[in-house]
């Protein structure tokens, strides 16, 4: 870790947890758009993001997260994140429990990418958004192929869930009774990659039993850390987990100490960010 960084206090609380299929995995999860380039702002940002990003960087983020209880990332099959976890794992010791999302334009390619991910060593498989989503028949009750994918992801040692941005997923899984153990759909303020009003996702979410693991509580960075994990967290159950991405050592420690005021924990004073404008605000 480098000296700029903020490392976490050795006192820090941990994170609460849930349970999934006997993984106890920390309710703040790691995002790893800000990490491979993914910005879903602009091509410009996420030039920018591929080009100063690193193995090294990287694992130093994942080193402030693991020790403050983030203990589960999510992320497509990447090396740089397979490097950056390899060397975070060798310096701290800490496991950190995998959920990667393969895609294939047909089933075909989807089970290629679901071998790839148990030979990385996965412990979740779930099928990107861009597979499951186009598979959906709200007539018919299912999910084309869902049946067969989740039998081999259990065949090769993985616990299978879908990771989709439209709800009716989640209805149509459970309608069906499909081996599902968890779900990702997307949850912020903005309704941004909701397919619906946010009441009525946060509505679907407290209906499945099964724990939802709620992506882009900020908007992909459209929002304040503050207004995005407070709503997500106040929003679900208690079994669910928030993602979020983050760029920086600094983004780490900050998201970790807002998400531990939010759910109620002991935390340290999150300081504000300050421009000239607020020096009123601030009584200087």
């Amino acid at each position: 870790m480098s000296d700029a960084s903020l490392p976490i206090l050795p006192t820090a609380p941990m994170l609460p947890t849930t349970n999934i299929e006997g993984h106890e995995i920390g309710r703040l999860v790691i995002g790893t758009n800000w990490f491979l380039g993914y910005s879903h702002q602009s091509a410009a940002k996420s030039s920018w993001i591929k080009r100063y990003q690193d193995a090294e960087k990287i694992a130093n983020v994942l080193e402030i997260c693991s020790a403050g209880g983030m203990n589960a990332f999510v992320s497509p099959m990447s090396e740089l994140m397979s490097e950056a976890v390899r060397v975070h794992e060798e310096r701290t010791g800490r496991h950190l429990i995998q959920i990667l999302t393969p895609a294939g334009k047909t089933t075909e390619e989807l089970i290629a990418g679901i071998d790839q991910a148990a030979e990385l060593g996965a412990e979740f498989c779930l099928p990107h958004t861009s597979w499951v989503d186009a598979r959906i028949s709200t007539a018919r009750q299912e999910i084309e192929d869902w049946p067969r994918v989740a039998e081999h992801i259990r065949k090769r040692g993985m616990i299978p869930g879908l990771s989709t941005h439209r709800p009716e997923a989640i209805v149509v899984g459970d309608a069906a009774g499909y081996d599902i153990a968890t779900y990702i759909q997307p949850l912020n303020p903005l309704g941004f990659l909701c397919a619906v009003e946010t009441d009525w996702m946060v509505g679907i979410i407290h209906r499945t039993p099964k724990p939802v693991i709620c992506i882009k509580p900020l908007a992909a960075g459209r929002l304040n850390p503050h207004t995005g994990l407070g709503f997500a967290f106040n929003s679900i159950k208690p079994i669910d987990v928030v993602c979020i991405g983050m760029l920086c050592e600094e983004e780490a420690e900050e998201d970790l100490k807002i998400a531990r005021g939010i759910l109620g924990m002991p935390t340290e004073k999150v300081e504000l960010q300050f421009t000239r404008s607020k020096a009123a605000l601030a009584g200087e």
